[in-house]
């Protein structure tokens, strides 16, 4: 049984996502799943989350953050097969695949390559998925329960190649008017990548179709940096909240206004992710999440129990994201 990889996707950037992403893979190996962190991003802020810029310096000298273009480069000249990605162990239960910042420069490669598809060229479908095909076996190296894929903000070859990996994919959105606006793209896109590949592989691989079909599924929406007063958002914020529902579900899944429930009371709203304010300046400070910081950090006085709270958002947050993506825990 294949490893379930949960994408965390918005074209729209300044949403939080790294952090989400960040935040989410410490508390899953907390809960002692077995996590892959993958940092498709080629801007790698979460390789620097997880690292640090001293160590991300160091290892860029020895060229070991290379590892996904290193790892699919043979494919893309043809000049022979996927090799191993290169992975970090951070903990007994997470490693982290690194950013690749040259990864940006196979965008016209993957482009040319999703074209030629439709001719049923051989190597084009290698080149397609050698990135899925990456991914998938650094989790098995890792002997992961579930990889968590962070992308940059856009809607390039490079995050439609990744994508091609996923099983679910979360949606990381704001409270506010570009974020409503931005779903539309998420959502056409998601099912037009989806539809395109299961068109190319039906010229060739037509028994692949039904794994093909099941690829991108959303599971739902985050919200972050909520800056609500004690449960209650400013008026700013409430009007896009209000709107996040029908949004999602209109844009994203495609399927007709049922209503507009609140986002508590949306099934498709998987949490909301309160702005942390001074605790996250603390936490990068540190190189931790929030919910491990100590007053050794700074997290002294009322920040004590804003910590604790924080705990238990992410864990609440983080098992609901594994329930829906159907993660099975390791024994």
């Amino acid at each position: 049984m294949s490893v379930p990889v949960i994408g965390f996707f918005n074209n729209k950037g300044g949403v939080g996502k790294t952090s989400l992403v960040y935040h989410i893979a410490c508390m899953l190996a907390e809960q002692n799943f077995r996590v892959l962190a993958a940092d498709m991003d080629p801007q790698g802020n979460l390789s620097a989350a997880f690292l640090g810029e001293e160590k991300i310096e160091s290892l860029a000298a020895e060229e070991i953050l290379f590892s996904v273009r290193s790892a699919v480069a043979p494919i893309l000249h043809g000049t022979g097969n996927l090799l191993p990605a290169k992975t970090i162990q951070l903990a007994d239960n997470l490693a982290l695949l690194p950013a690749d910042i040259y990864l940006a420069n196979i965008e016209d490669a993957l482009s040319d390559a999703w074209i030629k598809c439709l001719d049923r060229n051989a190597h084009a479908f290698l080149v397609t998925q050698a990135i899925p095909m990456a991914i998938k076996d650094a989790a098995k190296a890792h002997d992961a329960d579930v990889v968590l894929v962070d992308m940059g903000p856009n809607i390039g070859s490079l995050n439609r190649a990744v994508l091609l990996a996923t099983s679910s994919v979360v949606v990381p959105v704001a409270a506010d008017l570009y974020s409503i606006q931005g779903l539309r793209v998420v959502g056409s896109k998601l099912r037009e990548w989806r539809e395109e590949w299961c068109e190319r592989l039906s010229k060739v691989y037509s028994h692949e179709l039904d794994s093909a079909s099941k690829i991108m599924k959303p599971i739902g929406y985050v919200v972050t940096h909520h800056i609500g007063i004690v449960r209650r958002p400013i008026r700013a914020e409430y009007q896009w909240l209000m709107r996040l529902p029908e949004a999602y579900r209109t844009a994203v899944l495609g399927e007709a206004d049922g209503g507009s429930p609140t986002v508590a009371e949306d099934s498709n709203c998987i949490g909301i992710v309160k702005h942390y304010r001074s605790l996250m300046a603390m936490a990068l400070e540190a190189n931790k999440p929030i919910f491990k910081l100590k007053p050794g950090d700074g997290a002294i006085g009322a920040h004590i129990s804003a910590v604790q709270d924080a705990y238990q958002d992410f864990k609440r947050l983080s098992l609901s994201i594994v329930k829906r993506a159907q993660v099975t825990q390791s024994e």
